[in-house]
């Protein structure tokens, strides 16, 4: 039988009370990005999204994938950021150059004939945007551009982008390159957590090279308090678009916005949005594991209930407001039949709130339960058929 409990529960950050919600906490929030998604990097909750699995033109948002690369081969030796990349006047360097008569976007400023380190070029990535830059380190990294081109996409399906595709370096319109803004929110995230000793490129505001100082693209970076990186992209077809993270009382949240109509629109919007997280959002610790939550009755066993506790510690994000009003139901098909062991799976909490997800977590056996025998087991039998509980 499917027995559910709603109740409440004691959390180690208060009192969850099991009443139901009025329409007031409900999401009311929009944003004028035609994409977006808002997410805790601590829980990976969701605190906002839009059309975030949407196939759509990221631009050089592209890029963050290529640096994702860089960095992995930083992390594991096979590079370095010293190393030197003497740059041929091939037709990839041709492909990429600007020149009065071609515009081929955002540069370094990378000349053939230069000897460049591989930190110069992630630089020219992160901070100029470079395109040319993209390209050359792919050089460095694979030997061939298409090559290079092949990793991503690999690493992609690593990381779980399901709604990405790769055709180049840097994110030049072509057809069949995509990603979606929750991919580039993953993306992000997985930059900001897996490569502490990397990631502060992303919050450096200017770089020179060539005799070419520029400051980052990204001016989210001059405008909020904590602001790190990461990545912005513009294309006539993807529109303006940022890839944000920002720091707050140690708190980190990721922001990516697409189809915004200007620069201005674009880092205004993402600071909107990421102060909203801020503001409106916290982070709890709801239980720890081997943390009693409640009892489930047993069927013919030595003990007439066996204790429900928590298998893992449960920390999420949720709307402050929200949190007051937090239902917590317990569902288990009962009673659980003897013997029981120790850590065995027998229930399921389902936390849910207005304006979030519900979430469920295991809660499994807090002791061993023995199996009844002989006139034991037939007299608690008998006792169940006519009080309805082993117990009673």
């Amino acid at each position: 039988m499917k027995l559910s409990k709603s109740f409440r529960l004691l959390l180690l950050s208060g009192i969850a009370a099991s009443v139901s919600m009025g329409g007031a906490l409900a999401q009311t929030l929009s944003s004028p990005a035609e994409q977006a998604i808002l997410i805790e990097a601590t829980t990976g909750d969701i605190l906002f999204e839009k059309n975030a699995d949407d196939q759509m033109t990221p631009s050089s948002m592209s890029k963050l994938m290529t640096v994702y690369i860089a960095f992995q081969q930083l992390e594991m030796g096979s590079l370095s950021l010293e190393d030197e990349f003497y740059v041929e006047n091939t037709p990839t360097w041709q492909q990429w150059r600007n020149t009065s008569t071609q515009d081929r976007g955002s540069t370094m400023y990378v000349n053939a004939g230069d000897t460049v380190t591989i930190a110069d070029l992630l630089r020219g990535i992160i901070v100029q945007s470079g395109n040319d830059a993209c390209a050359q380190l792919a050089l460095a990294i694979a030997g061939d551009v298409g090559v290079f081109v092949n990793m991503m996409n690999d690493e992609a399906a690593n990381l779980g982008l399901t709604n990405s595709n790769f055709m180049n370096t840097n994110g030049w319109p072509e057809d069949g390159h995509y990603m979606s803004a929750r991919d580039i929110a993953i993306l992000s995230q997985a930059l900001a957590t897996e490569f502490p000793e990397y990631y502060p490129m992303f919050e450096e505001r200017q770089f020179s090279y060539a005799g070419v100082n520029q400051p980052n693209r990204n001016r989210l970076l001059y405008r909020m308090e904590g602001a790190d990186g990461l990545k912005t992209g513009r294309t006539d077809d993807g529109g303006y678009g940022l890839a944000s993270s920002a720091v707050q009382d140690g708190r980190r949240l990721v922001l990516v916005v697409n189809g915004m109509s200007s620069d201005n629109a674009r880092v205004g919007e993402s600071q909107r949005l990421l102060n909203y997280g801020f503001r409106n959002f916290g982070i709890y610790d709801m239980l720890k594991a081997g943390q009693v939550i409640d009892s489930a009755d047993v069927w013919l066993g030595d003990q007439p209930t066996v204790p429900l506790v928590a298998e893992e510690d449960v920390t999420i994000s949720m709307n402050k407001q929200a949190r007051r009003n937090m239902t917590a139901k317990v569902i288990y098909d009962g009673p659980i039949a003897a013997p029981i062991e120790q850590g065995q799976p027998i229930a399921t909490l389902e936390l849910s709130a207005n304006g979030m997800e519900t979430k469920t977590y295991p809660l499994v056996a807090g002791a061993d339960v023995g199996e009844l025998g002989g006139m034991s087991r037939i007299r608690a039998a008998f006792t169940y058929m006519l009080m309805g509980s082993a117990g009673d």
